[in-house]
């Protein structure tokens, strides 16, 4: 392409850089995505302006938008991103070595339970391996995976609050297991053998904070039986915390089976009645599991399954 005189190439890491700031829509989610800075993104912008020869995107607001020039060019670069990511999954898998980043984002229970065995086995065995963890909730690492940002998702999903997945995510299930009540052992209904969700009305709650699965589910089933008024005091994302808020006699929780390995003295656990269940996942990008990926996901499965009675 020319500009006045001269003569301009577009080039690769602009392009790249152009795909990541059209499939985000911002400077800055695009430096986050590609780990440069917000300056670096934005000089990669004004050079690739001067080889287009043309504006790609305008002010909107406090962000950036793309010109019809941007779009159009916006499609081939993301033609060509998508095209060196096959190739670079084509190379891996040729050679079937688990070696390199394994991102994975866990849910705190499984993230407590499960994942860090299943890292300890892999590593042992593929010495050459590099995962990294971080935990939340599926509504905010989900994003992440289809984004690219992580590679592996370790979810839950509650049966009468079920988490849903974008097109193109491929879930493997590892767990289905029960949700008991949580109460204090000088509670009227510690005694039982079960309790019925309509005896839990008026009590106070401790549950995961407002956005998580753990919560909605939990909204949703208490006002499934009439309970409109839900008193929901405490929320923290770790259920080891939940349980020593039982155990103070603060509150009564919901806590799955895979979270209430360790109980504390004061508590105790009850199976609900009708049964609540939840299911733990591994959520993937449809297509793309890499031998990292693949071992992972293999040695989750064998963990839960060893887990089970």
């Amino acid at each position: 392409m020319k500009l006045g005189s001269e003569a301009y190439v577009l080039t690769w890491d602009r392009l790249r850089v152009f795909a990541a700031v059209a499939r985000h829509g911002s400077v800055r989610a695009a430096a986050e995505t590609l780990h440069i800075t917000g300056p670096a993104v934005s000089q990669h912008l004004h050079r690739l302006e001067k080889e287009a020869g043309c504006s790609l995107v305008e002010p909107d607001g406090r962000g950036i938008r793309l010109t019809h020039a941007g779009r159009v060019l916006a499609a081939s670069a993301q033609a060509m991103v998508d095209a060196a990511a096959r190739a670079e999954l084509d190379l891996t898998n040729l050679g079937g070595l688990v070696v390199g980043p394994l991102r994975i984002g866990a849910v705190a229970s499984a993230l407590r339970s499960v994942v860090p065995r299943v890292l300890q086995s892999l590593t042992d065995r593929h010495p050459r391996l590099e995962p990294e963890v971080s935990d939340g909730e599926a509504a905010q690492m989900i994003p992440a995976l289809h984004a690219g940002q992580l590679d592996a998702v370790v979810m839950e999903s509650w049966t009468h609050a079920p988490a849903r997945t974008p097109p193109g995510i491929a879930t493997s299930t590892l767990v289905l297991e029960d949700a008991l009540v949580a109460v204090p052992t000088e509670h009227p209904l510690a005694h039982l053998a079960s309790v019925p969700l309509t005896a839990l009305r008026g009590e106070v709650w401790t549950s995961c904070p407002p956005g998580s699965d753990a919560h909605e589910a939990l909204i949703r089933l208490l006002h499934r039986f009439e309970e409109n008024r839900a008193s929901v005091r405490y929320c923290v994302a770790d259920y080891a915390t939940q349980l020593q808020l039982v155990a103070a006699s603060l509150a009564v929780a919901l806590v799955p089976r895979m979270a209430a390995a360790h109980t504390p003295e004061g508590v105790q656990l009850i199976p609900c009645r009708p049964a609540v269940t939840r299911t733990v996942a591994v959520a993937t990008v449809r297509g793309a599991e890499t031998p990292p990926i693949q071992a992972f996901l293999a040695e989750m499965e064998r963990s839960c399954r060893s887990r089970q009675p």
